[in-house]
């Protein structure tokens, strides 16, 4: 990773978030950023990295805006451009070296402005990732397989509705809810990345992580604030921890046939350890999915996992919050702990879009010896399908059924 590329890992928030406080306009302070730092892979090259990036980094960017500020007509012309330049430059140093108290809650009005009711779901996950995290418009549009130009509209209309919004901090009585929703929008960013609705990718491992560093930004900066943030980092930790063993030559492995000691093992001791902390907690749908997560991360080989604990979760679940996705799940676990006939019977009155609810039937009647039935179900997944990758693990299911 280059220097530019560890400071805008590290550093866009920051100075994102001073630029904000200081001019009050989300759009000026992200255009005069981003041009900030594409001087400095222009420059930085031939002359150097200057001995305070961030600081060389924040005074360029407040130059940018301060430019596009006189083109509008909104800055008077009167001051020199010299002394501007000078006070810029101090000014810029000295809220590196001597950060204000009040920077982290400049940052987390900047991911609270995110959040804006005005904003879909969707379009508050993308500006925050774009915002906090400083993923570019492009690698936006990679993420959700969409054309450049469809992602840049996308955030151009986010941030006209945020045009006027109150940069105020919600109240203590108002974080509470607020939390909640950022703890939403991460988790949607998060599954976006595992559960691909079409395209020839297996899973979109770079949004997940992202959705990972944002928790991990908003926990630092909201210590104990909410305990389904916790425990929604400990889930998604479990889960992106066994990536490199998800996909093998293109394809689609299944958690039993993972090797699991392609699994990041640094990852779920960290994971586990969030999950430990929280023992005292009553349980959420986020908690009692990451004690999900954990029975396979602590099992050795698949035939050691405890099927009939998490099968408890599930029904625990239930109680908490009740969805066609968590039945289906369910019905998996009760297949692995009762067998495939008891997880057909759970099947029944389930209704889910998709391919996945006739795939899984299709798997647990072909378990259970009804091949013919198993293929006209996989057949119908088939066609339900639209994404390249899964499609050719159910031909690849099919094929293998109909020899036999």
């Amino acid at each position: 990773m280059t220097a530019i590329e560890q400071l805008l890992r590290d550093e866009w928030a920051r100075l994102l978030a001073l630029l904000v406080a200081r001019f009050r306009r989300v759009d000026l302070a992200e255009d005069g950023l981003a041009e900030a730092f594409e001087a400095a892979v222009r420059t930085w090259p031939e002359q150097g990295v200057p001995s305070s990036p961030a600081a060389w980094l924040l005074t360029t960017a407040k130059r940018k805006i301060l430019d596009q500020l006189r083109s509008e007509n909104v800055l008077t012309r009167r001051m020199p451009l010299l002394i501007v330049d000078a006070e810029i430059a101090e000014a810029s140093q000295q809220a590196l070296e001597h950060p204000s108290d009040d920077l982290r809650d400049e940052r987390l009005r900047l991911i609270m402005l995110c959040m804006h009711p005005q904003l879909s779901r969707e379009a508050a996950a993308a500006l925050t990732l774009r915002l906090v995290l400083g993923v570019s418009t492009q690698d936006l549009a990679s993420l959700y397989l969409v054309p450049v130009p469809t992602m840049a509209a996308r955030l151009t209309r986010a941030r006209r509705k945020l045009a006027g919004a109150h940069f105020d901090m919600p109240s203590p009585t108002e974080l509470p809810a607020k939390v909640d929703t950022i703890t939403d929008i991460v988790y949607l960013a998060f599954t976006s990345g595992y559960a691909p609705a079409s395209g020839d990718a297996v899973l979109r491992v770079r949004i997940s992580g992202e959705a990972i560093r944002l928790a991990q930004v908003i926990r630092s900066l909201l210590p104990a604030a909410s305990a389904d943030l916790d425990a929604l980092l400990a889930l998604m930790l479990l889960q992106h921890s066994r990536r490199d063993a998800r996909v093998r030559d293109g394809a689609l492995v299944l958690l039993p046939e993972q090797n699991r000691s392609q699994w990041r093992h640094d990852e779920i001791t960290e994971g586990l350890a969030i999950l430990d902390g929280l023992r005292d907690t009553p349980p959420s749908p986020f908690l009692l999915q990451a004690l999900i997560a954990a029975e396979h991360a602590i099992a050795p080989v698949s035939d050691a996992t405890n099927w009939p604990r998490i099968v408890r979760h599930y029904n625990e679940l239930l109680t908490l919050t009740d969805s066609p996705v968590i039945r289906l799940n369910r019905a998996v676990a009760v297949a692995e702990a009762d067998g495939p006939t008891k997880g057909l019977e759970e099947l029944e009155g389930v209704s889910l879009s998709g391919h996945r609810l006739p795939a899984t039937r299709a798997e647990f009647l072909a378990r259970s010896g009804q091949t013919t039935k198993a293929i006209h179900a996989i057949d119908a997944a088939i066609a339900l399908c639209r994404n390249d990758a899964e499609r050719t693990h159910l031909e690849t299911r099919r094929a293998a059924w109909s020899t036999t």
